[in-house]
């Protein structure tokens, strides 16, 4: 059966490009390489990278880049505006719970949700996690963004986060949050690339920053920080709280 991730991205690939969400990637790509020393040689996996904005950049910057997604969609805009800009990206289709790749990489990537949370089990999502460690030699760093779930959590018998939402693109409604699962059930309506408005019903896992310790703990990872997400504005200065939406992430191993 076709999963909602599926349906959404098999043609929502320019349209993704004109989102709020996406304008931040300057600034986070600032940090990434501030975390990297600005070590040009090292070698870099994107995870679930979609139209390729952080590999695109980090390319430009001159770092040897490979973006991976489950959506040939994302990766065919991907490649035009790789092209497009006179630049050699790797871009392959893999579904991060099942990559091929062994000890190749020294800095993986995954923003914006990339991949991890939206998959349909916990354990689809420990896998994802998993797979990317084996990507990585030793020592290396993994950098990525998820959902906070203290943000859920803060707001659950409050109005603060009304039951719909509306970006540039897509809206949604129908909010349902299950404090035993720590998933948020709800319906996202958006306009496809040739103008078509759908709809899928989305499932997406919530973490706490306690959960998140404990699953790399035991993928062997040495050190793990967590701070609050800033769109664009990522920052070691700045903790995580429950008014933020994301968290980062930065682990070693």
């Amino acid at each position: 059966m076709r999963q909602w991730y599926e349906k959404l991205f098999e043609n929502y690939a320019k349209q993704y490009d004109r989102e709020s969400f996406t304008k931040g990637t300057m600034g986070e790509c600032d940090f990434i390489e501030k975390e990297l020393n600005f070590t040009k040689s090292l070698r870099i996996i994107d995870i679930g990278c979609g139209t390729g904005r952080h590999a695109i950049e980090l390319t430009k910057r001159g770092y040897d880049v490979t973006g991976i997604d489950l959506s040939e969609a994302q990766l065919k805009r991907a490649r035009e505006k790789a092209a497009k800009e006179n630049l050699e990206v790797e871009f392959l289709r893999y579904d991060a719970r099942d990559l091929p790749f062994e000890k190749r990489f020294d800095v993986a990537i995954m923003l914006c949700e990339g991949a991890f949370p939206l998959m349909e089990s916990d354990e689809m999502n420990f896998q994802i996690l998993k797979n990317v460690t084996q990507a990585l030699r030793d020592p290396a760093k993994f950098i990525f963004t998820t959902l906070n779930g203290l943000y859920k959590l803060f707001r659950f018998h409050t109005d603060a986060l009304a039951s719909s939402m509306q970006e540039e693109g897509a809206a949604i409604s129908n909010s349902r949050f299950d404090l035993l699962t720590m998933r948020e059930h709800s319906l996202l309506k958006y306009t496809d690339d040739d103008g078509n408005r759908q709809e899928v019903e989305v499932c997406e896992r919530y973490y706490l920053p306690s959960e998140i310790t404990w699953l790399l703990h035991s993928l062997g990872y040495r050190k793990i920080e967590i701070f609050g997400a800033t769109l664009g504005a990522f920052s070691r200065e700045e903790p995580l709280t429950p008014n933020h939406f994301e968290m980062l992430v930065v682990a070693e191993k």
